[in-house]
């Protein structure tokens, strides 16, 4: 028996903002949507894999989300890691960086950690 990634989920509280985050951020764009009365959740993903990040935005969620003590993330390998490091510092995204490891970690508008490690 052999599983396969498919897709990691993120609940949002402003879609559209997340949306553009993970398009200027990392190059995501809208792969398919799924449209309910309560909910709505969009896929996205780009050329470089089949992995996606589901993105649900519940409709009538106000609140922010708990995510503990962020000790969960999604890594993303990058081949010019400078020049996405240095976006990133543009953008004000990064909440942490390992020099010693050759990484760091961006946060998304709902505060989801994502790692961003150099092709080795």
């Amino acid at each position: 028996m052999e599983f396969k990634f498919a897709h990691t989920n993120f609940n949002v509280l402003n879609l559209e903002k997340s949306m553009a985050f993970y398009q200027e951020a990392l190059g995501l764009t809208e792969q398919r949507r799924i449209e309910n009365p309560a909910f709505t959740i969009v896929y996205v993903g780009n050329e470089a894999s089949d992995f996606q990040l589901e993105l649900t935005w519940i409709k009538d969620r106000k609140e922010p989300y708990n995510l503990g003590e962020n000790e969960f993330h999604t890594a993303f390998r990058v081949q010019d890691f400078a020049a996405a490091h240095k976006k990133h510092e543009e953008m004000g995204c990064i909440v942490f960086e390992n020099k010693g490891m050759g990484i760091y970690f961006i946060a998304d508008p709902d505060g989801y950690w994502l790692e961003i490690i150099p092709v080795r």
